[in-house]
């Protein structure tokens, strides 16, 4: 039988002027883990808002949010952080300014960018958890592969009218999202680039219909699986968490995990090197050396697009950017209607003339972690020269070369 504490007992003492008072009440819960917490939010629409709400409320210490678009009047019926006046201004902004009058204990950095190509590997390896609220294949498959390369456990849902699923992937055992994908997947993923394999315009990308009520169910039961991670209780791991508002019907099914799936590359510990990706590839074989040796090579994450070539016009295009960021209708001159064709490069060699760029001029984003590849096999380098930029904290244990 449980006993009244006597007054003075500490065991439920109630402090009305502690902000998470009440969570402490929670027997098995700890803020002290939440405050050291890092956890990378990637969206900033009605999901992405509702979970920037709960984290802040919680107290986590660390949010990095990065979303690609600015606010518009349709995003007003279904994003909590966002009001009228902020229209044209980006998402990843607005929301962490709004996360942090709610709670100005927890500190949230927004990157106004993609998480594609402006996200480095560094930043994946050291988040506790990243949570997905996103709206396409390609960057839930990116976002998937990032996080099993450096072993980071993350959240995705996805929410459609009033309808949502939710699903926890733990690298490297559980299956990741990729193992779920079906070929009518891929299909759909490689109808957004053209035969030069270049980008066509997403006319109805993000443009779901949904309600704000869905939003908010999926986005809570993202953070609260994402609070289990943190606190290292058990998840289910690898399955999915359908939930139908129509029929107020919700099942779980478990994803089968496939050993061959392309998902499951694993990074060692890198080698923190003093380096950022404002260097040259040059400089970035210099420190390899004392790593790796024999003719060096740099491994592009992000097939670059050097430039685009119409040869039936006589004519070239430098361009150096990601694949993923170049358009067909940059591809497609005016004129004519001619489409060029783009230059790809996925590997830069020591003896290049590429070698003289900068990294952030070939595609490779600030911290992140770079593969090198020599005689005796890859070295894998964090840029750890970025990570003050990036998070506002100071490097440490570094390597000069």
């Amino acid at each position: 039988m449980s006993r009244l504490p006597d007054e003075g007992d500490d065991l439920l003492r109630i402090d009305d002027d502690d902000r998470y008072g009440r969570l402490r009440l929670i027997p098995w819960w700890r803020q002290d883990r939440l405050e050291a917490a890092k956890v990378l939010v990637v969206g900033a629409g009605a999901l992405g808002n509702e979970v920037l709400k709960n984290l802040a409320l919680l107290g986590v210490g660390t949010v990095v949010v990065i979303d690609l678009d600015e606010i518009e009047a349709s995003n007003l019926s279904r994003s909590v952080l966002f009001r009228s006046g902020d229209g044209g201004r980006p998402k990843a902004v607005v929301a962490a300014d709004r996360a942090r009058e709610l709670n100005p204990d927890v500190r949230v950095i927004p990157v106004h960018g993609d998480v594609i190509t402006d996200l480095g590997l560094g930043l994946f390896a050291e988040m506790d958890v990243v949570i997905g609220c996103l709206d396409n294949r390609e960057a839930r498959l990116w976002v998937n592969r990032q996080c099993w390369k450096v072993g980071t456990p993350w959240v995705d849902a996805g929410i459609q009218e009033i309808q949502g699923v939710v699903r926890v992937f733990v690298p490297p055992d559980s299956a990741c999202y990729e193992c779920g994908m079906t070929s009518r997947d891929y299909q759909l993923l490689n109808l957004r680039y053209s035969c030069p394999l270049l980008r066509r315009e997403d006319i109805l990308a993000g443009k779901v219909p949904t309600a704000p009520t869905i939003a908010s169910m999926m986005a809570a039961m993202e953070v609260q699986e994402a609070l289990k991670l943190i606190h290292g209780m058990p998840v289910q791991a690898g399955c999915l968490h359908v939930f139908n508002g129509v029929a107020n019907t919700f099942y779980t099914t478990r994803l089968p995990r496939k050993d061959d799936c392309l998902s499951h590359e694993t990074y060692p510990e890198p080698e923190a090197i003093a380096l950022g990706h404002e260097a040259t590839a040059e400089a970035l074989f210099h420190v390899a050396r004392a790593f790796v040796s024999g003719p060096l090579s740099l491994a592009l994450d992000r097939d670059l697009v050097s430039a685009i070539d119409w040869p039936q016009l006589g004519r070239r295009a430098e361009v150096f950017r990601p694949r993923t960021r170049v358009a067909l209708a940059e591809a497609t001159d005016p004129e004519t209607g001619e489409v060029g064709r783009p230059e790809l490069v996925s590997t830069v060699d020591e003896a290049s003339t590429l070698a003289g760029r900068s990294l952030a001029e070939l595609g490779v984003p600030p911290y992140d972690i770079v593969r090198v590849d020599g005689a005796e096999g890859p070295a894998f380098l964090l840029l750890a020269g970025d990570r003050e930029r990036v998070l506002g904290v100071g490097r440490g244990g570094v390597a000069d070369g």
